[in-house]
This record gives structure tokens, C-alpha cells and sequence, in this order.
């Protein structure tokens, strides 16, 4: 037996313990108490039910470490080390059963390691916080919102997307408005299929959104289901803006295939100077030794016209090779004031002796008070040879091809048109005609690179183009190049 020295210490080793210690009858009605709850005494909590007193509930609390060790009759630890429980549904952390002085069972109830509630209340701020700073800072934009599609979170890059404000989106904005044609149920079933990145995730799907104003925007989402008890209760999605990694893309796409087709204008124009270097000594020869025949010899009045024909023939050969080193020479991107006209007429004097012109009539309405416009040569002429070829194939080597040069408005701009009398170009075609690699020709027959160089061309000079195609009657291209250019050889726009 205890002496009445020691129960006295232990009494007070009790009461300046400052965690809960609490004795419990098996229905749950409080026997002794040393709570130091502010305010309360402990006498009066005596008689009283502890889940009523301590966390102001009508029932027993759930998981509770009391009614554990009444069943087994052991000490019994509820709470696992690293769990932080809802603080509404705290339950005791450590009972053990007793037996009072009359025998009848008890049980010991303490909350010793146990975070107090403020503690926990400060801890789940402190995450809360936290969590908020994440989502505001991250640098896509970030939605949540409930299985109704209401939106419970919604940051400023995700406004920067939409186009709604926080304060719209949080009040008024249900989550199915953001996607297009019932895009959302498609994301559900893919976030609950285990293959598109496990079960209720999605990971790097390409999807478009729906800005406030109605336009479309390419979208990088990952998303996931968010899940309490098993049960789904939100969502949660992170969306990437594409349309900056998308321009750069086509900017990178566009430079690869401006590469490629310099690689091969470097590789024409040295074709050009070897072919030209082998025809040219023959033809000196052809040339210097008919004059030499013409001007020694006494010949009749017929073949004397028949060497002269053959003179003039070498040099018509002359000046075919001359114009094509023109074409294919070199200049480095170097803009000058150049004729318009001149280089129109270099590229049909290359083309319109080729056996698929024989049957095109050709018509020229060329204007030559035209000034000189600011532009790289050599690009001028891939531009007008590929314009006229297409034309002339579209034709299938019979029809009518107009080209006509002009002053465009306020005599700011020259103004060509290139027309032809083919069958024209389809309606759901022609918005992709100046798309890289796009061709309605059969395979080998073409690459699909000429239209989009031609657009590059033109854009380089800071012009534009447009395409006009009436179902069956033709088409025409409209080229605009400016006559104004700034210090560095740009467009100059009012």
C-alpha cells in the first residue's frame, strides 16, 4: 500500500501534467478528470459524457481508443504516428482499462504527444497557406473545381488564359464553359482509366480551351481526381498556354525549311556555273568560227542565211545560260532596289519555251513607271517561279496566264497580280495552301514547300499575299510589297 505522502505526490504530478488525463466509466461518463481546459473546472466535468465535454458530440467518437480497450481489455493506441487527423473527429491517442475500489472497470484516457488544437488549427493555416502560395504561384494555370463544376480555386495565370477574373470565375464560371463540343465528359473518362497515367490522372494531354472572347487555345493539361474516403470529390487541373512553345515551333519549322531550300539554291547555282562553264566554250567556238566562215568565204545568199541562223541560235543559247546564272545566283539576302518588272520577265523567259507552256497563252500587263522595290533578287525569282509553275500545272499545259504589275494604294506598295484560268482551289483547301508540306499532289510529284516559301519570301519583304479562288474559275495570287522600308530594311507601316 501506498503511504498518504506518496498519493499526495502523485495527485500532484497529476494535476501539473499538462496534458489530458481523464477516467472513464464504460459508458463513456467521465469518473475523474485533470483537463486544465481554460475556464472549466475539472470537478465539473465529472458525470458528464467525455465525446460531449471535450469535442461536443452527441456520440461516441469514432475510432475511439476507449471503446478499443473496453472491447479487448488491453491498453489501446489509436492514431498512428505521422497522422494528422481531422480536428473534428479527434479521437483519444492512448486508454488502458483499471479497476477502481469498488471493482467495477474504468478506463484511463490520455493525449499525451498529441497535438493541442490550436496547434493543430495553427498547423492546418500554416498548410493551408502554404498550399495557396503554391497554387498562386505556379506558372500554369491552376482550376479546381467541385463535381458539379463549380470553381473552388482558380489562379491569376489561369485568368491570364481564360480571360475571366478571379472574381468571375470563383462566382459565376462552371468549369464545362472552358472546353469546347463536351470536351470535359471525354477528360472524365480518360482520368478514370488507369492507362492515360493511373487512376484518376491524366498526364500531358493536348486539348484545346475556350477563352472569354470565344477563341480557341492550344492547351498542355494534366489533371487528377481528387478523392476523400474513396469517394471523388473534385478535380484539379494545371493548364499550359501552347501558343508561345507553338509559334516558336513554327518559327523553328519555317527557318528549317528556309535552310533547306537555301541548301538547294546554293546547289542549283553551282550546277548552274559547271553547266555554264561546258556550254559556254563550245558555243564561243560555234560562234567565233561562223563569223570566221561568214566573213572568208564567198557563199551563197541561202546559206549565208543558214549560218546566220545558227549565229543566232549559239547566241540565244548565250543568253539562256547568262539568265540562268542570274536566277540561281547568290546574294547572300541582300536587299537593293530592284525591277519588279525585269525579274518577272527573266523567269518566263526561263519557262515559257518549256514543253508544258507550248499551249498557255500568256498575257502581260506590265506597268514599268513602277519604281524599284527594296527586295532580294534571287528571292524574287524563286517566288514568281514557283507561282507561274504551279499555275501552269494546275492548267495541265492549257489555258491562259495573266501577270500584271501595278502601283498599289496611297503609292505605297507595288501591287502583282499572277492569274490563271485553271479549275481553282477547293474552299476547305484553300486556308492551308501556305502550310509547310501541305500538297494535294500525288506522292513524289511534289513536297508541299513551294506556296509556304513563297509566303516566307513575302514576308521576309515585309509584304503581303492573299489567294483568291472562285469554285471553277481560276485562281489568282495578289503579292503587295512595300516601296516605304525603314533604316533596316523593313516594312514601314503608318
Amino acid at each position: 500500500m501506498r503511504s498518504e505522502a506518496e498519493k499526495q505526490y502523485l495527485l500532484k504530478a497529476i494535476e501539473s501534467f499538462q496534458r489530458r488525463i481523464i477516467v472513464i466509466s464504460p459508458e463513456f461518463e467521465i469518473l475523474a478528470a485533470s483537463c486544465h481546459m481554460k475556464g472549466v473546472e475539472d470537478a465539473s466535468l465529472v458525470g458528464r459524457h467525455c465525446h460531449e465535454v471535450l469535442y461536443d458530440r452527441e456520440v461516441p467518437c469514432e475510432d475511439c481508443a476507449v471503446e478499443n480497450a473496453r472491447i479487448h481489455g488491453v491498453p489501446s493506441i489509436r492514431t498512428k504516428k505521422g497522422e494528422f487527423p481531422d480536428q473534428e473527429k479527434l479521437p483519444c491517442l492512448y486508454a488502458y482499462p483499471i479497476k477502481t475500489d469498488n471493482g467495477r472497470q474504468a478506463f484511463v484516457s490520455m493525449d499525451f504527444d498529441m497535438p493541442s488544437r490550436k496547434e493543430i488549427e495553427d498547423r492546418l493555416q500554416r498548410s493551408n497557406a502554404f498550399m495557396r502560395n503554391l497554387i498562386l504561384s505556379s506558372v500554369d494555370g491552376v482550376i479546381a473545381a467541385d463535381m458539379d463544376g463549380k470553381i473552388v480555386v482558380y489562379n491569376e495565370n489561369a485568368a491570364e488564359i481564360f480571360g475571366y477574373s478571379v472574381e468571375e470565375a470563383l462566382e459565376n464560371l462552371n468549369i464545362r464553359q472552358i472546353y469546347p463540343d463536351h470536351v470535359e465528359y471525354q477528360i472524365m473518362r480518360k482520368l478514370r482509366n488507369p492507362r492515360h497515367g493511373g487512376r484518376g490522372k491524366l498526364r500531358s494531354h493536348k486539348v484545346d480551351v475556350v477563352h472569354k472572347d470565344g477563341k480557341r487555345i492550344p492547351i498542355n493539361l494534366n489533371a487528377s481526381i481528387v478523392y476523400e474516403n474513396g469517394r471523388e470529390v473534385a478535380t484539379i487541373g494545371f493548364f499550359h498556354d501552347m501558343r508561345e512553345i507553338n509559334r516558336v515551333k513554327a518559327e523553328l519549322e519555317k527557318t528549317q525549311v528556309q535552310l533547306l531550300q537555301s541548301e538547294k539554291m546554293a546547289s542549283l547555282g553551282k550546277l548552274a556555273a559547271g553547266v555554264a562553264h561546258q556550254l559556254n566554250n563550245p558555243l564561243g567556238g560555234i560562234t567565233l568560227f561562223t563569223k570566221l566562215v561568214l566573213e572568208e568565204y564567198d557563199l551563197e545568199e541561202g546559206v549565208r542565211e543558214d549560218l546566220g541562223r545558227v549565229l543566232r541560235d549559239a547566241e540565244r543559247c548565250k543568253e539562256t545560260v547568262k539568265e540562268l546564272l542570274e536566277f540561281a545566283r547568290q546574294t547572300r539576302h541582300l536587299k537593293r532596289p530592284h525591277d519588279i518588272n525585269k525579274a518577272i520577265r527573266r523567269t518566263l523567259f526561263l519557262l515559257e519555251n518549256q514543253t508544258l507552256f507550248h499551249n498557255i497563252e500568256i498575257e502581260k500587263d506590265l506597268d514599268d513607271s513602277i519604281p524599284r522595290v527594296q527586295s532580294d533578287v534571287q528571292q524574287l525569282n524563286h517566288m514568281f517561279m514557283n507561282i507561274v509553275l504551279n499555275a501552269a500545272q494546275a492548267m495541265k499545259g492549257e489555258g491562259k496566264l495573266s501577270l500584271k504589275t501595278r502601283l498599289g494604294s496611297k503609292n505605297e506598295w507595288v501591287r502583282i497580280e499572277i492569274s490563271d484560268s485553271g479549275p481553282g482551289i477547293p474552299e476547305e483547301i484553300l486556308p492551308h495552301i501556305f502550310d509547310p508540306f501541305f500538297t494535294t499532289k500525288e506522292e513524289g510529284e511534289g513536297t508541299g514547300l513551294g506556296l509556304s516559301l513563297v509566303y516566307g519570301i513575302v514576308e521576309n519583304h515585309g509584304g503581303r499575299i492573299k489567294c483568291e479562288s472562285p469554285q471553277g474559275k481560276g485562281t489568282a495570287f495578289v503579292i503587295e510589297l512595300p516601296l516605304k522600308t525603314d533604316e533596316n530594311g523593313g516594312e514601314k507601316l503608318e
